[in-house]
């Protein structure tokens, strides 16, 4: 171990353990077999981990007090919210395709093959970008909540914080929820009627959470009768654009 007094990495005279100007730590060490693997693999793992697992953690449990701990500045221990968003779609995207072949060859084979060929424009488009289309509903959250919740003082892009930690608290209920739905394919008793149970708790879970998540965000500066007023409007403006976005999609994709 080497201590120096210029930065390594930008040269900047350094006199504590972290250099002011870029933040390399100025303890530096020669790369061998023994710090490569203990140090610089399994300690970038356990950060990297530890990082994505709370943000994780943070988004399903209580995303509203995640978000405005960000914004208030406590950053270091959370991983990147749209990053890890990214992550997530994929994960959804890769379960539902699974789940889709595992139906295919238990139920009804060539079902995919035949669906094909005779798919609906606009259900093609969704699926094509899935991602794209998701994330799109990132602006609107944030929009609404930055219109119809002013008294809490925060510009939009802090609004952007807000729906973007509870949007992943969406992803991951929702992942767990793709992953439980696999359980039809045991055939008992129990997961016969499984698909319709998913098929209701599913978009009620995530709606329940999506309005109890703002509700604590922004109850500290409303009574109750206001924020019920609110969040009803904050329902019901997105509901409105999810359908002006559909019919507009829909459009777009018959041109």
């Amino acid at each position: 171990m080497t201590q120096t007094n210029n930065c390594l990495n930008c040269e900047n005279l350094v006199s504590e353990k972290f250099c002011p100007n870029c933040g390399q730590n100025t303890n530096t060490h020669r790369i061998n077999f023994k710090h490569f693997v203990l140090h610089d693999i399994l300690h970038g793992v356990w950060h990297f981990e530890r990082g994505l697992l709370f943000t994780i953690k943070e988004a399903a449990l209580r995303p509203g007090k995640a978000a405005l701990e960000y914004i208030s500045g406590k950053r270091i221990k959370y991983y990147n919210v749209f990053y890890l968003g990214l992550l997530l779609i994929g994960l959804m995207l890769l379960l539902n395709y699974y789940f889709d072949v595992v139906s295919n060859h238990i139920f009804e084979p060539g079902i995919i093959e035949k669906d094909g060929v005779s798919k609906d424009k606009l259900v093609a488009f969704l699926e094509s970008y899935s991602k794209q289309i998701i994330f799109a509903f990132l602006p609107l959250l944030a929009c609404n909540s930055f219109i119809i919740f002013r008294r809490k003082k925060l510009n939009l892009s802090e609004h952007f914080i807000i729906a973007g930690m509870i949007f992943l608290g969406i992803l991951v209920i929702n992942l767990i929820f793709s992953a439980l739905s696999f359980l039809q394919f045991i055939r008992t008793d129990l997961t016969d009627n499984i698909s319709d149970f998913f098929n209701v708790a599913t978009p009620l879970s995530l709606l329940l959470f999506l309005i109890y998540n703002y509700y604590k965000v922004f109850s500290p500066e409303y009574s109750h009768l206001q924020m019920i007023i609110r969040i009803t409007f904050f329902t019901l403006f997105l509901a409105a654009e999810f359908v002006v976005f559909l019919r507009l999609l829909s459009y777009y994709v018959d041109l």
